[in-house]
């Protein structure tokens, strides 16, 4: 079929230019080499193509109902060339991210926007779900990529940390007496504790820390998004459970106040998460080197 395309070609600029040799000249071919493709191509289909003529070619019937076909096959195929060579320039395409709406609005954001100032041509799909959604998106081929809380262990999966984050305690004006010193565990317990839901990653990391050091947790309120969290803190509800670099505005406007811990919740991180052993679109690769340029792709 290689070939036949080839002739194909051939065929059709014979068609346009209604002579041989300007085909040729066209093709940067001889003219033998361009009668010949055209007279084994005739062979093959066995129909006469052109009507040769001292002062040209014009296609026959034949030749004029396969030039339909051929010119629109062709055309489609240069079509089909100029789209793969508009991915590879990434003047095209689309990139589908699986995120939380926390981290989008604290983490993503700055990204999404250098990457579609750098390339305007790619339309970014995100796709909003606790850390399992995401992993279960990308997954199933609907995300080529991830932004999750970590810790994540999973075989089938690569996982990049790029942001180290830390999970701290905070409360409102009501208990800020807390703030004073470093609280023990035990003290902790016996607060009205807000957390986020069960599903949470991060909050599954602080709950799992908090039992290795004997205590079981039981919050007075569990939510689904850590804006809420940070508001139920701040009307005085009881002592919140957040992420430190995405309540910063609170604390540094004093609506909310961190409790230190005799024993620090260690530092977790934020990570870029896809599936090992596929390759990844050139899309996927850029803007994982916008999140971290220390990554080579």
């Amino acid at each position: 079929m290689i070939i036949k395309l080839e002739a194909y070609r051939i065929f059709n600029e014979v068609s346009r230019n209604k002579s041989f040799s300007k085909a040729a000249a066209a093709l940067y071919m001889t003219q033998p080499a361009v009668s010949q493709s055209i007279s084994k191509l005739e062979k093959e289909l066995d129909i006469i193509l052109f009507n040769r003529t001292p002062k040209g070619v014009t296609l026959t019937e034949e030749g004029e109902l396969l030039h339909e076909y051929v010119n629109s096959a062709l055309g489609i195929l240069d079509a089909g060339e100029e789209k793969i060579a508009e991915f590879k320039n990434l003047r095209t395409g689309v990139l589908r991210i699986g995120v939380g709406d926390t981290i989008s609005r604290y983490f993503l954001l700055p990204y999404l926007e250098a990457f579609h100032i750098k390339y305007p041509g790619i339309k970014l799909k995100v796709l909003n779900g606790t850390t399992n959604e995401i992993l279960a998106f990308i997954k199933s081929g609907e995300a080529d990529l991830g932004i999750c809380n970590l810790p994540i262990q999973d075989p089938q999966l690569q996982v990049i940390p790029c942001k180290e984050i830390h999970d701290i305690l905070v409360c409102g004006q009501k208990y800020k007496n807390l703030t004073k010193k470093p609280i023990r565990f035990d003290m902790l317990m016996k607060l009205p504790l807000i957390f986020l839901e069960k599903k949470a990653n991060s909050r599954n990391y602080v709950e799992n820390y908090l039992k290795e050091q004997g205590y079981t947790i039981s919050p007075e309120f569990e939510l689904g998004s850590h804006d809420l969290v940070l508001e139920f803190a701040k009307i005085n509800l009881g002592v919140a459970s957040v992420t430190k670099e995405f309540a910063t505005d609170y604390l540094k406007k004093g609506l909310l106040y961190e409790i230190e811990l005799q024993q620090p919740i260690p530092k977790r991180s934020l990570g870029v998460v896809h599936l090992k052993n596929v390759s990844l679109s050139k899309a996927t690769r850029k803007f994982i080197a916008i999140v971290d340029p220390g990554i080579i792709h």
